[in-house]
């Protein structure tokens, strides 16, 4: 053959050879949705996505021996798209936001953890998404600390969101941030309802356990919410009203690169009052200044309002930097005259309590490769509890008050090492003020206590995620630095989570942690007795850093609809004092510090038929005090609730979502005097402290959510609930005092049959 016939045939060769490789290929690539397709048979499941953003997109289709997840996994990694498995029967399709994720994407472990909306994510906290959110016994707005009160473990005492109590924690034991802000005041209507405008609030992450390092405060456990990092293109809005206050929000494009949303709440008391608003009046006020005054003092005009302000802009300045600005104001106000007749003239003087939190925060991301990126975040955060008691039999006025002012500057950054790994390493310091006024101007009386506490946090954790997303570790520790005190804390942290046999996850979660402020009590009549506690900073003395040690093991299985999830653990937490546990028995006026252990198990069993969901959860705590200097060591826990059940029932009939739900759960104890022998000495002589319990606890509500589509971008959203549907007067405390040589007893009961109905336009 000569050499042009070698040539030839070379070339003819290579032709072929091209070709025939270039049909293999073309034969391997299918279109992502042809894929999804074939998934959707061989899996026996269902894909939720957008069509128009997958169009034109190829890819070389997965190998049929892979498991579901394997194969879900094998698409994240060759896609810009994330894969939620709901149950193993529904697959929610997403774009993956990696723009500006300075930390790993945690995965979600379970779906529909309760209803639609609420996951449990494998660094073991949960996540509520707003925009998903269905809907929860007695709640027809999203409330975010009403909504945390769902998830087993988890519960408040007395039905407040500013009393919410995790595993045997009182609420100041609770980190609450928003948009990473540290909050100090948390309700509404002091404590009725949440602060913070659901509107405005997309998503919710709920820790109980193992913690990431880049967080500090929240011995008890961490409630963070976010508003949407994401820039609209199109105005967004709505307009809502309930039977406690008027709303709005709205998302507005500023530009391309910049949007602003925009949220604001106010009571509508000033207008008219409801029968929610009165059954809220009346149960803040219960046994307070408020209700009744002495027998020649006669209270009236009892005013109350509220309001709240919050704004979120994001502006991204180029590709790779990010520049997000948020801003909240809160308040709440109370009034009221108290009036007598003195010298045969009726004289009036006004008391008045107020409730204020003001937040701002700057958050600075910077993407600077594929591997490298940033965040810079700095907020101030600033609370005061102000009173004003008249008491126009004695002509004395007693102001009181109380204030927080924060600083926190952090700086966090994340290198991704490969596919697997990721280091985070960060630095963050906090500075806390706290003041506490007294002032009587009859007989003259002041005392100022201002304090200043500054740390320094030094953190570093590694994140690692098996190729096939199985198995996920974060393993890290913190480092902290006080330096009025001169003290090092070094806390561990790890979460660590295993997905085996395709149904079943193992997760192991541990902290350490410390916080170093806490609220206490000096008397129930402080501030009118209405919102009595106030925030004190730790002296490393008699008042010490509080510190805490958690570790929990737990066991999921998820399949076909079907949920099965139980958690163990353990906690102890160390430095409390008597002041800050609520005592008002004979340790009322004692002063001095213990510790508390508890261990328990959160269950839940939830099965899911179509458009119908149930579930059924469970909590056992067993928490006791040491107080070393109290003639009990051991005691048992003001806020051990024993035994806890939650049953609950959500139906989605296309455009109408139903829902209703019991609460039960066993009666907080509580101390009683000894029968037949009440008083000694003048006091009260009472039996061993907490060896009694109230009446269990029992609550059902029910809640319809329809909503009405009027054109193309508007929709109206009708809703109505019902509090307490059997009006159970259901008792939540109790105290003794002695009058007339007799012990009284004075119960306190929890909100009667409540109902709220909501009108709210989108457009």
């Amino acid at each position: 053959m000569g050499k042009k016939s070698k040539l030839y045939f070379l070339t003819f060769f290579f032709f072929i050879f091209s070709f025939e490789a270039y049909a293999q290929k073309a034969q391997q690539e299918q279109p992502l949705t042809k894929v999804f397709t074939t998934l959707q048979s061989q899996y026996n499941i269902q894909f939720n996505y957008a069509e128009a953003g997958l169009k034109g997109i190829m890819i070389i289709p997965p190998s049929e021996s892979l498991t579901l997840n394997e194969a879900l996994s094998y698409l994240e990694i060759n896609t810009k798209f994330s894969f939620q498995n709901l149950d193993g029967t529904f697959i929610l399709v997403g774009i993956k936001d990696t723009a500006f994720n300075l930390q790993q994407l945690s995965q979600v472990v379970v779906s529909q953890y309760i209803v639609k909306g609420i996951s449990k994510l494998n660094n073991g906290s949960y996540k509520i998404d707003f925009t998903q959110f269905d809907i929860l016994p007695g709640l027809i707005d999203t409330d975010v600390l009403q909504a945390v009160q769902a998830f087993p473990g988890i519960q408040s005492i007395n039905e407040t969101v500013s009393n919410i109590n995790i595993r045997g924690g009182t609420h100041d034991q609770n980190l609450i941030l928003w948009d990473g802000i540290k909050m100090y005041q948390s309700g509404h209507f002091f404590g009725l309802i949440s602060m913070f405008n659901p509107q405005i609030t997309q998503n919710v992450s709920v820790l109980k356990n193992g913690t990431e390092t880049t967080l500090t405060d929240g011995v008890s456990g961490t409630i963070a919410m976010e508003t949407s990092s994401k820039i609209n293109d199109t105005f967004k809005g709505s307009l809502g009203m309930n039977f406690i206050d008027a709303n709005g929000f709205a998302d507005i494009p500023l530009s391309e690169k910049s949007s602003l949303q925009v949220a604001s709440r106010k009571s509508i008391s000033d207008f008219t009052e409801t029968p929610t608003y009165t059954n809220f009046f009346e149960r803040i006020s219960q046994n307070t200044e408020v209700e009744t005054n002495t027998n020649n003092t006669v209270n009236s005009d009892q005013e109350f309002d509220f309001y709240d302000t919050s704004l979120r802009w994001i502006y991204n300045i180029s590709e790779k930097d990010q520049l997000q600005v948020n801003f909240l104001n809160a308040n709440n106000e109370l009034r009221f005259n108290e009036n007598t007749i003195i010298d045969e003239t009726e004289t009036s003087r006004q008391s008045r309590l107020s409730q204020n939190s003001i937040a701002g925060a700057l958050h600075y991301k910077r993407v600077w490769n594929d591997n490298w990126q940033t965040t810079f975040e700095v907020y101030e955060t600033d609370y005061k509890l102000k009173a004003i008691n008249a008491n126009i039999i004695d002509e004395q006025r007693f102001l009181q008050e109380n204030s927080v002012s924060e600083t926190s500057i952090k700086f966090i950054a994340n290198y991704k090492l490969n596919e697997r790994l990721q280091f985070l390493n960060g630095y963050h310091f906090v500075e806390t003020k706290i003041t506490n006024l007294d002032d009587v101007d009859n007989p003259r009386f002041k005392s100022l206590i201002s304090e200043v506490l500054r740390t320094h946090g030094l953190f570093s954790q590694l994140n690692y995620t098996s190729l096939n997303k199985k198995t996920s570790l974060n393993f890290g520790l913190r480092f902290n630095y006080l330096d009025k005190f001169k003290k090092d804390i070094l806390e561990p942290r790890v979460s660590f989570n295993h997905l085996f046999l395709d149904n079943f996850s193992f997760e192991v979660l541990g902290e350490f942690k410390h916080q170093n402020t806490s609220q206490v009590i000096n008397f129930q009549n402080d501030f009118l007795g209405i919102e009595k506690r106030r925030w004190q900073l730790s002296n490393d003395e008699d008042i010490p850093v509080i510190r805490s040690k958690q570790v929990s093991i737990g066991l999921s299985f998820s399949k076909k609809g079907w949920l099965l999830s139980a958690d163990t653990y353990y906690k102890y937490v160390n430095g409390i004092t008597t002041q800050s546990q609520g005592f008002q028995n004979q340790y009322e006026f004692i002063k001095t510090s213990g510790d508390y252990k508890a261990h328990g198990v959160d269950f839940i069993l939830r099965k899911q038929i179509k458009e119908f969901t149930t579930w059924l959860s469970y909590s056992y705590l067993n928490s006791d005090y040491k107080f070393n200097f109290l003639p009990e060591h051991v005691i048992p826990n003001n806020y051990d609730i024993t035994h806890a059940i939650t049953f609950g029932a959500n139906y989605t009939l296309k455009d109408l979502k139903l829902s209703a739900g019991l609460n039960w759960h066993s009666g907080r104890p509580i101390t009683q005097p000894i029968a037949d022998d009440e008083i000694v000495d003048d006091a009260i002589n009472y039996e061993p402290t907490n060896s009694s319990n109230l009446q269990d606890y029992l609550r059902v509500d029910i809640s319809a959510v329809y909503n009405i589509g009027l054109w193309k971008a508007t929709k109206v959203d009708l809703g109505l609930s019902v509090w307490n549907v059997l009006n159970k007067n259901n008792q939540i405390n109790n105290f003794y005092r002695i009058n007339d040589n007799t012990v009284s007893e004075t119960m306190q009961s929890s909100l009667g049959i409540t109902p709220n109905a909501v009108l709210r336009v989108h457009f």
